[in-house]
């Protein structure tokens, strides 16, 4: 059984290939267009995907679209009708779209596939599972449980903003749904964008700003209590109901009604690179509460319904790792396995996998030692024949390393030694962390490494975090962690022996001012609130990873090191050497290691490209 799924023109498209139910390759086409969050069809993660495969498009059993684009369109029609005469600018600007591409949507993936490969238009099946089964199923096939609860939050799909299932075997049975325009996504968001972040993209930055919110402070209950008496009516269950009046997003251009919420929270939404403010900081506590609140509400109630000891998670909400965190330790559910690309690129792999085991009643053989992603290495690698040719594109200088070990003790010490390091490795990852396969990496303990990494690599707001890579048995030691994190998708406080004593003021400092107070022995990787996003590195899934930290704890007696994504403020994850390198010329970077290859940057020739990544990348 051949089946390449697929997901498309809203953000984040991918593409997924299945044989005999087993993922072989899936990626973002982001990755290779190089346009962060590109909505356009797959055509280069499919044609990957198939390569990798060794699959020809009239070979497939199916190809699977990860939503009903026609129940879209009812629920844009219902919802026009059901607000009018309220949204008519937007009903004008979105009405020809649908008319002109997504009522046609079957043409236009038959047409895309074409510029995939040839084949035979008569002989290709085309199916569309409805999107929030494409997401339950992303999650519960590839968890390794044979029974769990199915919990997946986003935005919205055709009708469903959430939704509740019971997986068993190859089945799925859903529960119960929440329905647009009541939606945890979109309040999310909504928030997103009054804050001054891209919605879509910038909810991770709302994330990271909210433990600079002070818990205790009168303007955060304040600002909670707004938000659960005039935005959202949260019921037992876990349901919301959000009051249309102050929100635009339903038949508007925009999330919120701006003047509405400037009255509400006293101040006026903040521009996208106006100064932060501690008013900022506790509204963005007040929301990241709120969520952490229904999403546990919503659990229980699927504790309820299923009965089941372990809970799967999906949808853009599902990388609310803070809110994952919080749900862990509540210990509704015993184990907790969320899909690590959990937002729309995940679609297309649940799209697929819902085909094969509904639609084509497969049956399904739960891995009960790892789950079934792979580490979520699913994406393209590379050849040395590649690194060198690219060396050569750039009259760049290396050196070459014949043992891997060597090299790996090599790059420990220049981390040891302060250097930050990009590290390019294996198979490309499937989602939005990079987990050591493209990463910067760089010394947890090393004080000034957050502020470089932000200020000279990554160049973008002083305020975000950065995560650690610990060996996964060694992460106890370090971490309030007793479950493996390997998808970087749980927060946990640091083990309370790494803390630091902080001054008597500390939660009244200013923003900026508490960045660089010492929190503990790994300063790079602790919040402000004494937290970190933990992944933990395991030799079964990335051996040259876990064995470069294991050189690094040989050094240094330390198993934990910085990791952030390779790339630049805008830029999507780097994906081949040649990325690699520009991306590395274009920062502060000191080294990069690719495959066997070290380049040091001081001998490199000098960059004379005029391409300015600042220009090339919209800034998110």
């Amino acid at each position: 059984m051949k089946i390449l799924g697929i997901s498309a023109f809203y953000h984040d498209s991918a593409a997924a290939v299945l044989h005999n139910g087993e993922v072989i390759a899936a990626a973002q086409e982001e990755r290779f267009t190089r346009k962060k969050h590109d909505p356009d069809f797959p055509t280069n993660a499919a044609r990957f995907c198939l390569e990798q495969a060794g699959f020809s498009i009239d070979e497939l059993d199916a190809v699977v679209f990860y939503d009903k684009p026609l129940l879209k369109f009812e629920r844009l029609l219902e919802t026009y009708y059901g607000f009018a005469p309220q949204g008519l600018a937007s009903f004008i600007k979105a009405i020809p779209v649908w008319l002109k591409e997504k009522m046609f949507l079957k043409k236009i993936i038959r047409e895309e596939l074409a510029k995939v490969g040839d084949y035979d238009k008569r002989k290709l099946k085309l199916l569309f599972p409805e999107h929030h089964l494409s997401h339950a199923a992303s999650a519960f096939y590839p968890s390794g449980f044979e029974e769990a609860a199915i919990l997946t939050i986003d935005g919205v799909g055709e009708w469903a903003t959430a939704s509740i299932c019971y997986g068993k075997g190859a089945g799925i049975e859903i529960k119960r749904e929440l329905h647009f325009p009541h939606s945890l996504g979109l309040l999310y968001s909504a928030f997103t964008y009054f804050l001054g972040f891209r919605v879509n993209s910038g909810e991770y930055k709302l994330m990271g700003l909210a433990p600079y919110g002070r818990p205790n402070a009168p303007e955060v209950a304040r600002f909670k209590k707004t938000i659960e008496t005039e935005l959202v009516d949260i019921r037992p269950d876990g349901s919301i109901w959000l009051d249309q009046r102050f929100f635009s997003y339903a038949t508007g251009l925009r999330m919120v009604r701006d003047d509405a919420w400037a009255k509400l929270f006293g101040f006026p939404r903040r521009t996208p690179e106006q100064p932060m403010e501690q008013q900022h900081c506790d509204l963005a506590l007040a929301i990241q509460q709120v969520t952490e609140e229904v999403v546990i509400l919503m659990a229980q109630e699927a504790k309820r319904l299923t009965g089941a000891k372990h809970l799967c998670m999906a949808g853009g909400v599902a990388l609310n790792c803070v809110a994952n965190g919080k749900l862990l330790r509540s210990n509704v559910f015993e184990k907790i396995f969320i899909q690590p690309a959990a937002g729309d690129a995940g679609g297309a792999l649940g799209a697929a996998l819902a085909a094969h085991h509904l639609y084509f009643k497969q049956e399904r053989k739960a891995n009960t030692h790892l789950d079934d992603m792979k580490g979520t290495y699913l994406g393209p690698e590379f050849s040395g024949l590649e690194v060198e040719q690219v060396a050569r594109k750039y009259k760049a200088r290396f050196t070459k390393f014949d043992d891997f070990g060597k090299m790996a003790d090599r790059v420990a010490a220049l981390i040891a030694e302060g250097n930050v390091i990009g590290w390019v490795q294996g198979r490309m990852e499937f989602g939005p962390r990079a987990l050591g396969a493209r990463s910067i990496i760089g010394d947890a303990r090393n004080e000034d490494m957050q502020r470089k990494l932000n200020l000279k690599i990554k160049y973008r707001e002083s305020f975000r975090p950065f995560a650690p890579s610990v060996l996964a048995e060694d992460a106890g030691q370090f971490f309030n962690l007793d479950a493996p994190s390997p998808y970087m998708l749980l927060v946990a406080d640091i083990a309370e022996g790494k803390k630091a004593q902080v001054p008597a003021n500390y939660l009244d400092l200013p923003m900026m001012e508490r960045l660089y107070v010492k929190r503990s022995d790994l300063q790079a990787i602790t919040h402000v609130d004494f937290s970190a996003r933990v992944q933990t590195v395991h030799h079964e899934t990335n051996p040259r990873y876990h064995l470069l930290i294991e050189k690094f704890k040989e050094r240094t007696g330390c198993p934990v090191i910085v990791n952030t994504s390779f790339n630049v403020r805008g830029e999507p994850i780097v994906c081949t050497p040649d990325d690699a390198y520009r991306c590395f010329m274009r920062t502060e970077m000191d080294y990069l290691a690719v495959g066997d290859y070290l380049f040091a940057k001081t001998e490199q020739p000098e960059w004379t490209k005029t391409d300015n990544w600042q220009e090339e990348f919209v800034l998110d």
